[in-house]
């Protein structure tokens, strides 16, 4: 799930403002959006980040994407030191 933060989406008229541009860019796409907090929480069915972005940004709003704490998680080394958890000798 692609999160942005919308600073300057501030009432009902703007979360459907932004919920129709996302939609035209991807129609299936699912949507969470939290005003009191000024996110907006997006699973694409076929639109990658940008397309999602530059749809938000010619609604008129400036998204800024959000690291969640599961994108952070899975970029972190896992036990033994590389990317599959193996461990240094059985890598490579």
């Amino acid at each position: 799930m692609l999160t942005f933060r919308v600073n300057d989406m501030s009432c009902g008229h703007c979360v459907s403002t932004i919920t129709k541009a996302v939609e035209a860019a991807d129609q299936g796409a699912r949507l969470e959006v939290d005003l009191s907090r000024h996110l907006v929480r997006i699973q694409p069915v076929e639109a990658d980040v940008r397309t999602l972005s530059e749809a938000i940004a010619e609604a008129g709003y400036a998204p800024v994407l959000v690291e969640t704490r599961e994108a952070l998680a899975s970029k972190a080394p896992r036990a033994g030191g590389c990317c599959c958890g193996a461990g240094a000798k059985r890598c490579g």
